[in-house]
């Protein structure tokens, strides 16, 4: 399984970015995937995640009422728009999925298993 970020790049404060996740290989049975960042000199935080067995999204309080986690109907592309962005959501964005039942809690990266490389989001004036 691989999983590819997209998406970033530089926003103005207010503005509106959308990460894709692109997804190929072999997925798990049931598995969740999530949105991570980590901002420079800050550890990796969980942002919003999702999971094939449960469509309820999870957001982080950070992300609440501006982030919203979406997936596509055959769950090979999931996306984070982010709206309202702020210079504290400059980051590396990352995604991450791991199988059903490997996990505890879908924003700890410590529990999420494969990885992208991630995507430079920037928010200047």
């Amino acid at each position: 399984v691989q999983v590819v970020e997209s998406g970033g790049g530089l926003a103005h404060i207010g503005g509106s970015l959308r990460l894709s996740c692109a997804i190929s290989g072999d997925t798990f049975d049931d598995w969740a995937i999530g949105w991570f960042r980590q901002a420079p000199g800050k550890e990796r935080e969980g942002v919003s995640c999702l999971s094939t067995s449960s469509m309820t999204p999870r957001l982080a309080d950070s992300a609440k009422g501006r982030f919203t986690i979406s997936v596509d109907s055959a769950w090979k592309t999931v996306y984070l728009q982010m709206n309202s962005l702020t210079p504290e959501d400059t980051a590396v964005y990352y995604c991450a999925i791991v199988s059903e039942g490997d996990y505890n809690d879908c924003l700890e990266a410590d529990d999420m298993d494969i990885w992208g490389k991630g995507t430079l989001v920037t928010v200047s004036a």
